[in-house]
Protein backbone atom coordinates (compact mmCIF):
# COMPACT_ATOMS: atom_id res chain seq x y z
CA UNK A 1 0.00 0.00 0.00
CA UNK A 2 2.94 2.59 0.64
CA UNK A 3 5.76 3.33 -0.94
CA UNK A 4 7.90 4.49 1.93
CA UNK A 5 7.51 6.71 4.72
CA UNK A 6 9.55 10.12 5.60
CA UNK A 7 10.03 12.15 8.62
CA UNK A 8 11.11 15.61 8.94
CA UNK A 9 14.26 15.97 11.47
CA UNK A 10 16.07 19.29 12.31
CA UNK A 11 19.47 17.68 12.40
CA UNK A 12 19.82 15.77 9.70
CA UNK A 13 22.95 13.73 11.27
CA UNK A 14 21.84 13.17 14.50
CA UNK A 15 18.87 11.67 13.13
CA UNK A 16 20.78 9.71 10.83
CA UNK A 17 23.02 8.37 13.81
CA UNK A 18 19.59 7.63 16.00
CA UNK A 19 17.94 5.83 12.71
CA UNK A 20 21.43 3.87 11.69
CA UNK A 21 20.90 2.16 15.13
CA UNK A 22 17.40 1.86 15.43
CA UNK A 23 16.66 0.31 12.18
CA UNK A 24 20.28 -1.89 12.47
CA UNK A 25 18.31 -3.66 15.03
CA UNK A 26 15.69 -5.11 11.85
CA UNK A 27 18.30 -5.66 9.41
CA UNK A 28 18.14 -2.77 7.55
CA UNK A 29 21.40 -1.18 6.11
CA UNK A 30 22.65 2.59 7.00
CA UNK A 31 21.07 5.47 5.46
CA UNK A 32 21.84 6.48 1.60
CA UNK A 33 22.33 10.19 2.07
CA UNK A 34 20.40 12.14 -1.44
CA UNK A 35 20.76 15.87 -0.78
CA UNK A 36 18.93 16.76 2.35
CA UNK A 37 17.69 12.99 2.92
CA UNK A 38 18.77 9.82 4.05
CA UNK A 39 17.18 6.81 2.64
CA UNK A 40 16.85 3.58 4.52
CA UNK A 41 15.62 0.51 2.25
CA UNK A 42 14.56 -2.50 3.32
CA UNK A 43 12.69 -5.64 1.76
CA UNK A 44 9.15 -4.16 2.14
CA UNK A 45 9.77 -0.38 1.82
CA UNK A 46 11.65 2.79 2.52
CA UNK A 47 11.87 4.65 5.42
CA UNK A 48 13.47 8.33 5.04
CA UNK A 49 14.72 11.28 7.50
CA UNK A 50 14.71 15.26 5.30
CA UNK A 51 15.28 18.25 6.68
CA UNK A 52 12.13 19.81 5.73
CA UNK A 53 12.16 21.58 1.97
CA UNK A 54 10.67 24.76 3.17
CA UNK A 55 13.41 25.42 5.52
CA UNK A 56 10.91 25.34 8.19
CA UNK A 57 11.57 23.53 11.58
CA UNK A 58 10.66 20.13 11.55
CA UNK A 59 7.68 19.30 13.65
CA UNK A 60 6.38 15.42 14.83
CA UNK A 61 2.52 14.69 13.85
CA UNK A 62 0.37 15.05 16.97
CA UNK A 63 -1.67 11.97 16.85
CA UNK A 64 0.97 9.95 14.35
CA UNK A 65 2.67 6.97 14.69
CA UNK A 66 5.08 5.04 12.76
CA UNK A 67 5.16 1.23 13.04
CA UNK A 68 7.86 -1.15 12.30
CA UNK A 69 7.38 -4.86 12.03
CA UNK A 70 9.58 -7.25 13.83
CA UNK A 71 10.17 -10.83 14.56
CA UNK A 72 10.45 -11.49 17.99
CA UNK A 73 9.57 -10.10 21.36
CA UNK A 74 13.42 -9.74 21.82
CA UNK A 75 13.49 -7.90 18.62
CA UNK A 76 11.38 -5.39 19.74
CA UNK A 77 13.33 -4.93 22.62
CA UNK A 78 16.51 -4.45 20.96
CA UNK A 79 15.20 -1.96 18.68
CA UNK A 80 13.49 0.14 21.60
CA UNK A 81 16.59 -0.13 23.47
CA UNK A 82 19.04 1.32 20.53
CA UNK A 83 16.88 3.94 20.11
CA UNK A 84 17.16 4.74 23.65
CA UNK A 85 20.69 4.71 23.75
CA UNK A 86 21.16 6.76 20.55
CA UNK A 87 19.45 9.96 22.10
CA UNK A 88 15.60 8.54 21.75
CA UNK A 89 12.97 8.65 25.01
CA UNK A 90 10.47 5.98 25.79
CA UNK A 91 6.69 6.70 25.63
CA UNK A 92 3.65 5.38 26.95
CA UNK A 93 3.70 2.18 28.72
CA UNK A 94 7.25 -0.01 28.89
CA UNK A 95 7.49 -2.46 25.97
CA UNK A 96 5.77 -5.57 26.29
CA UNK A 97 2.48 -7.67 25.68
CA UNK A 98 -0.77 -5.94 25.11
CA UNK A 99 -4.08 -7.55 24.52
CA UNK A 100 -6.35 -6.10 21.87
CA UNK A 101 -9.43 -6.50 19.86
CA UNK A 102 -6.82 -8.55 17.33
CA UNK A 103 -5.25 -10.55 20.22
CA UNK A 104 -2.14 -9.94 21.85
CA UNK A 105 0.62 -7.65 20.44
CA UNK A 106 4.22 -6.69 21.63
CA UNK A 107 4.50 -3.20 21.27
CA UNK A 108 7.56 -0.69 22.22
CA UNK A 109 7.34 2.82 22.14
CA UNK A 110 9.37 5.42 21.76
CA UNK A 111 10.07 8.81 20.43
CA UNK A 112 12.55 9.98 17.63
CA UNK A 113 15.24 13.37 18.50
CA UNK A 114 12.93 15.52 17.37
CA UNK A 115 9.82 13.83 19.11
CA UNK A 116 8.11 11.66 16.24
CA UNK A 117 6.29 8.87 17.42
CA UNK A 118 7.64 5.36 16.61
CA UNK A 119 6.60 1.51 17.25
CA UNK A 120 8.03 -2.01 17.12
CA UNK A 121 5.23 -4.22 17.07
CA UNK A 122 5.48 -8.23 17.16
CA UNK A 123 1.95 -10.09 16.18
CA UNK A 124 2.54 -13.36 17.47
CA UNK A 125 1.02 -16.08 15.45
CA UNK A 126 -2.39 -17.65 16.78
CA UNK A 127 -2.44 -20.99 18.04
CA UNK A 128 -3.53 -23.40 15.80
CA UNK A 129 -6.97 -24.15 16.42
CA UNK A 130 -7.99 -27.97 18.02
Amino acid sequence: MFSHVMVGVNDLEVSKKFYDALLGTLGVPPGVANKNRYFYRGPNGTFAISTPINGEPATQGNGATIGFAVQSPEQADAFHAAGVAHGGTTCEDPPGFREGPSGALYLAYLRDPDGNKLCALHRPPKPAAA
